[in-house]
């Protein structure tokens, strides 16, 4: 099972790296355990790591939508076009 960097669980999150570091300081995403190498602390992520991060986002977005969100809601939905006026 490959290990991802913050900022790749991030990216697949689809949120910033810096806001997946303040959901993670703030606490409201559990986050693997950091292992220090030299004076770095680097999280590992697995893909259930990131399931289980997935399914708290729309609860902590603040109502905006995140980039999975939108990315899933362009698949379902065609554009509406408005009718031309004469």
């Amino acid at each position: 099972m490959p290990k991802l960097s913050t900022r790749q669980a991030a990216k697949k999150l689809g949120v910033g790296m810096t806001t997946l570091t303040r959901y993670i300081a703030g606490q409201k995403v559990p986050a693997p355990k950091p292992t220090l190498i030299g004076r770095y602390e680097v999280r590992a992520w697995t893909e259930s790591d990131i399931e289980r991060v997935r399914k708290l986002l729309p609860k902590i977005a603040n109502g905006r939508k995140t980039r999975y969100q939108k990315q899933k809601g362009k698949t379902q939905t065609k554009k509406q076009t408005k009718p031309k006026r004469k």
